[in-house]
């Protein structure tokens, strides 16, 4: 894996991806004005001009709502990485009484070491039987990784060690921040979407007032920003992922690991498709778009994860099927190969 390369390319992606969502916002304040001056022009034909700070006022407002949604939404962490990952269902490790969280405390001093980072505190979500783990804190100061217990229990020290290192990235990269606060913005388009949809609501009698011209103007423009908002939160989150997998190589020196653990996820998921009826457990809402892998299936275009298969593509050069005929092929002889 050329690991400076992704990483160039997922930067260099990251901030175009940031451009396009600060056009999107200007966007929307734009549609907004123009909705509501088409509206006025509409309700008010005898009227050549416009309100006296009308073009001012209607954009306050949109972006009143965009910069409170993004401050209610951003709330969430306040309380730090600890308080997000016990409400997730998390504990901390204890790693005098537990040898394999003993052995996730070792590792996560290492990989400290390495990165030349404070060490975050070790966490462990010791009621999820998925390999699974995520990152969060607003800093160094008050960051946690929590790894689940099917992580702990099927993953060897290696492949533990490239999961550790993929959410290290996510710390040393500041991506929790940054989806936090793209959350908080998408969470204001939603409340600029939500005021259009109140005031083209009726009165108990079904009967709407002159507000719902202008209502239906600000929930069509808000749909459209919040939309898009979504669709580009989760272009970003995806290229965050490309990044932290190969700095997760990078780190560990070693395709192995991380390698190792998507493809091991990859056949758990595999196989429990092919058990009808069987439902996957999802872990909190707030920390989805943090995890290794997203446990929520959504369309390709809101999708907070790249496909597994792609980024074990990327990770050893060469597609799924490709490893599958090599596994195969030193089965009798490798009986440790992993997937």
């Amino acid at each position: 894996m050329r690991f400076f390369e992704h990483q160039e390319k997922a930067r260099a992606q990251t901030l175009r991806l940031l451009l396009l969502f600060g056009l999107t916002v200007i966007a929307l304040v734009l549609a907004v004005n123009g909705a509501l001056a088409l509206s006025w022009r509409v309700l008010m034909p005898h009227f050549l001009a416009y309100p006296a700070y009308f073009f001012s006022v209607n954009t306050g407002v949109t972006l009143l709502f965009v910069l409170g949604g993004w401050w209610l939404e951003t709330s969430v962490l306040e309380g730090g990485g600890a308080a997000l990952a016990r409400q997730a269902g998390a504990r901390e490790a204890w790693p005098a009484s537990r040898e394999a969280e003993q052995r996730l405390c070792n590792i996560v001093h290492e990989l400290a070491i390495a990165a030349s980072m404070r060490p975050p505190q070790a966490m462990v979500l010791p009621r999820e039987d998925s390999i699974n783990a995520f990152a969060a804190g607003w800093d160094e100061d008050d960051a946690i990784v929590a790894v689940t217990q099917g992580a702990l229990d099927r993953l060897s020290r290696d492949e533990l060690q490239g999961l550790l290192a993929h959410e290290f990235s996510h710390l040393r990269e500041g991506d929790t921040r940054l989806n936090m606060r793209l959350a908080g913005m998408v969470y204001g388009l939603e409340m600029v979407f939500n005021l259009g949809r109140s005031m083209c609501e009726g009165d108990e009698h079904g009967r709407r007032s002159f507000l719902a011209l202008p209502g239906f103007a600000i929930m069509a423009t808000g749909l459209l920003g919040w939309l898009a908002g979504r669709v580009l939160k989760a272009a970003v989150s995806r290229q965050r992922e490309f990044l932290a997998d190969a700095r997760a190589v990078q780190f560990t020196r070693s395709k192995d690991g991380l390698g190792g653990v998507l493809r091991k996820v990859a056949g758990e998921r595999a196989r429990a498709a092919g058990h009808s009826g069987a439902a996957a457990h999802q872990l909190h809402p707030a920390v989805h778009h943090m995890l290794l892998v997203s446990d929520v299936a959504r369309a390709r275009w809101f999708a907070s994860h790249p496909p597994l298969v792609e980024r074990i593509r990327r990770i050893y050069g060469r597609p799924m099927a490709a490893l599958s005929a090599e596994r195969d092929e030193y089965a009798p002889t490798r009986p440790d190969a992993l997937f």
